[in-house]
């Protein structure tokens, strides 16, 4: 019996892909960056399928790519050609077994899309605070595979602090149950970290128990003016002594990402008449009545302004002008597609240093260079993007010039995206060789035959 049809007797014939036309969108990664071919993709609908196929392929020696919604963006959902692999989609599997509000957790499918997750959520009064801009297409267990960030990190933290507990199939096809709803456990190693943001290279989740929180009932978005990253983050400083733990979301972003946004999108308009070289996203969220949150956004402003903190703002005054703030951040991603990208991060406070000593340096070696400075500066990761698009043929020395800019900062030059096969080998250059010995050593001891995502971040 061949191997196509082994797998087909799991999870049915209808889902193992083979025809080009349908494994396409599997084997290209959201970037087009990295592409290629696997002998199949396996769709399985349950743990107990994820579990017998992987036992399969440990016994036939094939390599397993988890994916979820493949809206990755260092090809690490993607198979990567030199061996024989099935790419794992776990989109079938985007049940949601149980909300408790008594406990504040939600248990879902690795294949919940984060949108479907966040409704659950809200639907029952309380709130799943991860988002970012691909949220009506990624799933969680990406999330949680490359412990995704998103522009509510500042309050809540990156996806792995929501995390209780995991189900995970272990690259020998063995399940550990690991679906805690626990706050404490302190009974030796907590396993569920070695499997949240190491990006299917250890195993395949496949549920997990999240967080909840009280929904808010007032919430307000202003958009800020600012004249440099430097006034940024002394904003952040100023509006979290007057408003506290009620900012959320605090996301900077130069003039050139708004303008290349104004020319992709020809419905969205400047927030302010006049142009500015930066700007500022931030969002409160509280509990008790919209006007009190709000008149107290409008005086921490107004204060602000008062000292020279920012120069100008604008306060959404409905659901609907909030939501044409956010669609500016959330839509730069798209507007500049085609450069070299970068997902890095340093100490809040050294933010400024970090775009300046990269601008300069890049400024001297490429003149015509623009760059595409956006991200979450209130937890230090910027997406600092370059163009104009004729430098992506030199990627490589532009990426020396950030990475070393990062370096010296004593930052990441992976903040939120993962590593996959993007920065795969970079990462050498970054960790100490016992850093390096230490994954290793697990990668070993997990899946001593480099059968999951190989690859992948080492």
């Amino acid at each position: 019996m061949t191997f196509q049809k082994l797998l087909g007797d799991i999870v049915g014939a209808a889902n193992v892909l083979t025809a080009p036309a349908d494994t396409k969108p599997y084997f290209t990664d959201w970037r087009k960056q990295y592409s290629a071919t696997a002998e199949c993709v396996v769709r399985p609908g349950s743990t107990e399928e994820v579990s017998r196929v992987v036992t399969l392929c440990a016994r036939e020696g094939v390599a397993v790519v988890p994916q979820g919604g493949n809206t990755g963006l260092v090809g690490g959902s993607v198979p990567g050609g030199k061996r024989r692999e099935i790419v794992l989609s776990l989109s079938r599997m985007n049940r949601i077994r149980s909300l408790d509000t008594l406990d504040d957790t939600i248990t879902v499918e690795a294949g919940c899309v984060l949108a479907a997750v966040q409704n659950a959520a809200s639907e029952a009064g309380r709130l799943f605070p991860v988002s970012l801009a691909a949220e009506g297409s990624c799933q969680i267990g990406g999330n949680l595979s490359t412990n995704a960030g998103g522009v509510n990190v500042l309050r809540y933290g990156m996806s792995r602090d929501q995390v209780l507990g995991l189900e995970v199939v272990l690259p020998d096809g063995r399940i550990w149950n690991g679906l805690r709803a626990l706050r404490k456990d302190n009974t030796g190693y907590d396993l569920k970290q070695l499997f949240l943001g190491a990006e299917g290279t250890l195993g395949v989740i496949t549920a997990a128990v999240l967080r909840l929180y009280p929904k808010p009932t007032a919430t307000a978005t202003a958009w800020i003016a600012v004249d440099t990253p430097r006034a940024a983050v002394e904003l952040l400083s100023a509006l979290r002594a007057r408003l506290g733990d009620r900012l959320s979301a605090f996301e900077l972003l130069s003039r050139n990402c708004l303008e290349a946004v104004l020319a992709h999108s020809a419905d969205i308009h400047d927030p302010l008449t006049a142009a500015h070289p930066w700007y500022v996203v931030a969002e409160l969220a509280d509990s008790g009545e919209q006007a009190v949150l709000r008149e107290r956004a409008e005086q921490a402003l107004f204060d602000c302004a008062e000292r020279g903190a920012l120069r100008d703002a604008v306060l959404a005054q409905s659901d609907s002008q909030a939501h044409a703030l956010w669609r500016i951040r959330e839509t730069i991603p798209e507007a500049q597609f085609t450069n070299v990208k970068h997902d890095v991060s340093v100490a809040v406070s050294k933010t400024p240093a970090l775009i300046e000593r990269a601008e300069k340096a890049l400024h001297a070696a490429f003149p015509d260079v623009r760059p595409y400075i956006f991200g979450h500066v209130g937890d230090g990761n910027l997406h600092y993007n370059v163009g104009p698009e004729s430098l992506v043929a030199q990627r490589a020395a532009v990426n020396r010039i950030i990475y070393d800019a990062v370096a010296q900062l004593g930052g990441s030059i992976s903040a939120e995206h993962g590593l996959g096969q993007l920065k795969r080998e970079e990462i050498r250059a970054q960790k100490s060789p016992l850093e390096m010995e230490l994954m290793q050593t697990l990668k070993d001891a997990l899946d001593p035959k480099g059968l999951m995502n190989p690859g992948k971040v080492l």
